[in-house]
């Protein structure tokens, strides 16, 4: 059964930082890709960071050089630093494994991690 379970998300000021994880289970995780989706109110989920099995990265603009992915395969989590955050990075975000097409791997979706970012 595959599961992810995201944490670290929270209120912070802007210009603020927070550092988000997700432990998945019921994959095999370190021959997938990995990536995290945000989901704001009222837009569709959209792929903002994934890293490949071989440890490269790629970001969507609005995130490059304040966002960093990184894996831990020995734990079977992905985390997302995020520094220098914006008020339109409120989302909640998520983890799952890309495709080519960012579309996500797996029907599966965890309940994700409410980031706020507002003075």
């Amino acid at each position: 059964q595959v599961q992810f379970v995201e944490s670290g998300g929270g209120l912070v000021q802007p210009g603020g930082s927070l550092r988000l994880s997700c432990a998945a289970s019921g994959i095999m995780f370190r021959i997938y890709a990995m990536g995290w989706y945000r989901q704001a109110p009222g837009k569709q989920r959209e792929l903002v960071a994934l890293i490949t099995s071989g440890g490269s990265t790629k970001y969507v603009d609005s995130v490059k050089g304040r966002f960093t992915i990184s894996r831990d395969n020995a734990k079977n989590t992905v985390y997302l630093q995020m520094k220098s955050l914006k008020p339109e990075d409120t989302a909640v975000y998520y983890c799952n494994a890309p495709r080519n097409d960012d579309q996500p791997v797996f029907d599966s979706w965890g309940q994700g991690t409410q980031v706020t970012v507002s003075s």
